[in-house]
């Protein structure tokens, strides 16, 4: 199937904003609220959210810029608050790629986006992070019997709560706005494309990722 793109590569981007001053003059002011809402530790507030969050997204760059984001999700609660500036992000199994590790062995600067199904705010924090392996917190995060392969300690610089408006517009949370399962993309048809694994059928793939799911979750 050809892919469809909206313009050619040559046709891309002739009006750029390139500086500070332009982006301001387009965007505007931030309201006072918005200026004087980040707060440089985990409050009652925020470790609240923190405790009912089964979900957040870390992003993390390495010495070069270069971003990447990634998923974390468990039962609400996974991410304990050890003080009002640390927090601790279980490690579980996954593909051993470990991108978000090896980012923060040299760049310890990382952003977390947590989520809590139906609400629409969600909270932000910033901060700067290190890999541990301490016995006595891992054994206070085993799931099933089986302790996480090490975690993840940020020391929180700022939190804020973010607007539901990105929420609000794309109908996240409702139900009647997501799509049906067969118009779903195939993420087993994708890995067999995107990795050249002419060898492997997508019925094999998709036992290969369901067998993940069930047995290799912790």
């Amino acid at each position: 199937m050809e892919v469809k793109y909206i313009l050619k590569q040559d046709q891309l981007f002739n009006k750029k904003i390139t500086t500070i001053q332009q982006l301001e003059t387009i965007v505007g002011e931030p309201s006072e609220l918005a200026k004087n809402k980040v707060i440089p530790s985990i409050d009652l507030h925020c470790q609240t959210f923190i405790s009912k969050s089964p979900f957040l997204v870390l992003s993390t760059s390495d010495e070069s810029g270069r971003c990447d984001t990634s998923p974390r999700g468990d039962l609400p609660g996974f991410v304990k608050v050890l003080n009002k500036t640390t927090l601790i992000i279980p490690e579980r199994p996954g593909n051993k790629r470990v991108d978000s590790m090896r980012n923060i062995l040299v760049n310890p600067g990382v952003a977390l986006l947590f989520l809590i199904p139906g609400l629409g705010e969600t909270l932000r924090i910033n901060g700067k992070a290190q890999l541990i392996q301490d016995a006595d917190i891992l054994s206070q995060m085993a799931v099933r019997g089986k302790e996480p392969l090490m975690a993840i300690a940020v020391e929180v610089e700022e939190c804020f709560i973010h607007c539901a408006k990105a929420f609000k517009r794309s109908h996240l949370w409702n139900p009647d706005s997501w799509p049906a399962e067969q118009e779903l993309p195939s993420a087993a048809k994708m890995l067999i494309e995107h990795a050249k694994l002419s060898n492997d059928s997508l019925e094999d793939m998709r036992k290969r990722l369901e067998d993940g799911y069930v047995n290799r979750l912790y």
